[in-house]
């Protein structure tokens, strides 16, 4: 269980490594939507791969910081429901969940993608509008995007079997999601006022 253990902290340091890097692509996303709106609105000019820029950037993010926020345990979940059972229960279902859902999900997104993404470059497929950008390089997003995703459950699975054999501490212990930190901000703030 060890060289599992090890296995899970190399695939979390990479998740993380690219997600603390890759998620400032949204202010770069930002940036090119309010130029390329400034330049439309001003000097009537508009390009398509402007546009698609924004798409592409957010795609990125979207995609490869999706293993970075199941890292952080930031993923969407009815936190309301889960917070009311047992810790051995709720590892239970985030073990049934990753195994039984997560993780065939990425299986099954990444085959598909791999031939989609193929075919794309092969004939270095162009977008359908004028001046736009070449499709493939978005294409090959999904098929990272859900690669580096089955490792992170990969490693999220291997983290919670140790937790629920006691190998290890569990690293969400005590851990408040940003939305439980943001409603005890806007509580605090509430009872200043």
């Amino acid at each position: 269980m060890q060289s599992l253990l090890k296995l899970s902290q190399g695939i979390d340091a990479i998740n993380t490594w690219l997600g603390k890097r890759l998620a400032w692509l949204i202010i770069v996303a930002v940036i090119v939507s309010s130029v390329n709106a400034t330049v439309r609105k001003l000097f009537d000019e508009s390009s398509n791969s402007w546009l698609e820029l924004q798409w592409v950037l957010f795609s990125i993010v979207f995609l490869l910081c999706a293993p970075w926020t199941l890292i952080n345990n930031e993923h969407i979940r009815i936190d309301i429901v889960n917070s009311y059972f047992p810790k051995k229960l709720r590892d239970s279902i985030d073990v049934i969940g990753h195994l039984f859902f997560l993780l065939p999900l990425t299986v099954v997104m990444i085959v598909t993608s791999v031939p989609f993404f193929l075919r794309s470059y092969e004939i270095n497929e162009q977008s359908g509008n004028a001046g736009g950008l070449p499709q493939w390089p978005a294409k090959s997003l999904i098929m990272i995007g859900f690669t580096l995703l089955f490792f992170q459950g990969l490693s999220e699975l291997i983290k919670r079997i140790a937790v629920m054999r006691g190998l290890i501490p569990d690293p969400y212990e005590g851990h408040k999601t940003g939305v439980e930190a943001e409603v005890e901000h806007l509580v605090e703030v509430i009872k200043n006022d």
